[in-house]
């Protein structure tokens, strides 16, 4: 169990820093970077420019994805010396969709203590600002960049009755909304650019319209998209399954999905599936 304020314990800081416009930071962020003894930096030539800002004088170093096998012993080490750390990405909140699942899962397996700074997040932003239903939703990150293997990805997430979130960088816009109208058919959506800065743009429209708009190659996107909708309390049980595996999810998560947009038991349907398939 972890005491996170009634405990003294080495602790790693996960600090959610601004998507865009620095003054989203927050004041413990603040106080936290500047109170601990090392911060470790997605790209420090990016986290500089905050630091300043802010007047942070705490040494930082490097932490991202080619070097967190190197670098995860020697944070380690300095939390088995007492030291306190933090670790921030370029913008928003770290491990959601950046570096660092792999140093929490070491940090909390060897003992220590990992407490998150809250701040500011563009999955969160975009899907407040969308005039869809914020609740409940999937959020899902950056999709494959490969063609075939966006739209697996995209079919699972199919029939799913949540709100996506869907992180697109701007020269691929045009080609990952193609690829979810194919995928998804016409559905509500709102693309964010550029969340918090001078030129954050909002377009709330549908899959389809965006089809056709000439949309702006600055600045990264995130995608908010309307969850499935369609009525399934008249379906047979079988049916259910079968249009959900044919759409590309797992048989497995079929199952269980199945129950649940059903409102039954699990071992119900598998019996069900498993008679009609024998």
């Amino acid at each position: 169990m972890q005491n996170s304020f009634t405990q003294n314990k080495p602790t790693l800081y996960i600090v959610s820093t601004p998507i865009g416009n620095l003054s989203d930071m927050t004041y413990r962020a603040v106080e936290i970077l500047k109170s601990v003894d090392m911060i470790f930096a997605e790209d420090t030539r990016t986290s500089k420019v905050l630091l300043n800002h802010y007047g942070i004088e705490t040494s930082y170093q490097s932490y991202h994805e080619h070097n967190k096998f190197e670098k995860i012993p020697i944070i380690l080490n300095l939390l088995e010396a007492g030291k306190n750390l933090a670790l921030i990405s370029d913008a928003g909140t770290p491990l959601v969709s950046d570096p660092g699942n792999d140093l929490v899962q070491s940090v909390v397996e060897n003992g220590f203590y990992v407490v998150g700074i809250p701040g500011a997040s563009a999955a969160l932003t975009a899907l407040v600002s969308s005039g869809l239903i914020a609740q409940p939703f999937t959020f899902i990150g950056f999709l494959p960049k490969k063609q075939k293997a966006m739209k697996d990805e995209l079919n699972k997430y199919k029939l799913y009755e949540t709100t996506l979130i869907i992180y697109e960088s701007p020269n691929r816009i045009k080609e990952t909304l193609e690829v979810m109208y194919e995928v998804f058919g016409n559905r509500k959506i709102s693309l964010a650019r550029e969340l918090t800065k001078k030129f954050e743009t909002i377009i709330r429209s549908d899959l389809e319209s965006v089809q056709t708009m000439e949309l702006d190659t600055r600045g990264e996107y995130t995608l908010v998209v309307e969850g499935f909708a369609e009525d399934l309390s008249n379906l047979t049980i079988n049916d259910v399954y079968n249009t959900m595996v044919k759409n590309g999810i797992d048989p497995k998560d079929a199952l269980k999905l199945t129950a649940e947009k059903l409102g039954i038991p699990k071992r119900e349907v598998y019996q069900k599936i498993k008679i009609e398939n024998t």
